[in-house]
């Protein structure tokens, strides 16, 4: 085990997160756009019937939708913007979407891994964790992953991955071990990641499924999977 930090192959590729940011940035948008058309509206509505510099004709608010135009425009009724009604508070569906999107494109940028030693740190979205593999408890998992077919359908399947837990402060993190990409990270990274978790451990007690998990980082090391 090498005591230089090692950057794990875990996150986006380029092209993943170009397209990701591209995608993120155009639902904020609308989300944002959402938001800001009652906000806009109710300011052109002020003007529509408030003192001042207010439209008298329908040629002045021509660019209005009928149902937005002032009573005495109107052929009929009023709607729900010109009594302050619910019709305001519709343009907070659009908040979770921008908020969504800002999230989805923070993590793909952002989702990054490192192996310093034994001490493995995983960074997401808004934060990173670190745990010391020679010392966590260790377990294989598995993760739901879709990835983009060669006929561009999304392909749902899992991917294996490890769970590391601190004793002491039950800090979890869990790692992918494929996806983004790589049906599995590279050799090299593999056997660095088993060698962390059994440095220093007993052979047999507790720590017996710790060098299980490792045996099986070894494995896939020299038979990687195949998509």
């Amino acid at each position: 085990m090498t005591n230089e930090e090692l950057r794990l192959s875990v996150g986006a590729s380029p092209g993943q997160r170009i397209f990701s940011v591209v995608v993120g940035v155009l639902f904020a948008a609308v989300g944002v756009a959402f938001v800001a058309l009652p906000l806009v509206a109710d300011g052109l509505l002020r003007r529509l019937t408030g003192p001042g510099d207010a439209f008298t004709t329908y040629e002045g608010a021509r660019d209005l939708p009928p149902g937005m135009l002032p009573p005495g425009l109107q052929d009929s009724g009023s709607s729900s913007w010109d009594q302050g009604g619910p019709g305001r508070l519709v343009g907070l569906c659009g908040l979770p979407f921008a908020v969504l999107s800002v999230y989805l494109v923070l993590r793909v940028l952002r989702t990054a891994a490192w192996l310093d030693g034994s001490r493995l740190r995983v960074r997401g979205a808004f934060g990173s964790r670190t745990v010391d593999l020679a010392t966590a408890r260790v377990d294989a998992a598995t993760m739901p992953y879709r990835e983009a077919g060669d006929d561009g359908r999304a392909d749902g399947h899992r991917t294996p991955a490890i769970v590391a837990v601190a004793p002491d402060s039950g800090r979890r993190i869990t790692l992918p071990l494929g996806g983004m990409g790589l049906a599995t990270l590279p050799p090299s990274e593999l056997r660095a990641l088993a060698a962390a978790i059994t440095t220093g451990r007993p052979l047999h007690g507790r720590d017996g499924d710790a060098h299980a998990v490792a045996a099986g980082l070894c494995r896939l090391a020299e038979h990687p999977l195949g998509r």
